[in-house]
């Protein structure tokens, strides 16, 4: 990933960054849409509503399916 260090005079122009952002060029095409970092304060506090053993028991459970099974499915729905 690059990372661009962003000025104060940049940074007053991007406001306070609590909603996403497009970015665009001065002829209006839009180059990017920027989704600022979540606030690890927002989540101070809050308990997962699934408890920590049924979360081991998910994992160890395993399944799914593969990708390729998936795709498969879904074109032959779309035929």
């Amino acid at each position: 990933m690059t990372r661009l260090v962003v000025d104060q005079s940049t940074r007053t122009k991007l406001g306070n960054l609590e909603s996403p952002l497009e970015l665009c060029d001065e002829a209006g095409r839009v180059l990017g849409i920027f989704t600022p970092a979540a606030d690890p304060a927002v989540y101070q506090g809050v308990d997962s509503p699934t408890s920590p053993e049924e979360l081991r028991r998910r994992e160890e459970q395993g399944g799914g399916r593969p990708l390729s099974e998936i795709l498969a499915d879904l074109e032959q729905k779309a035929n």
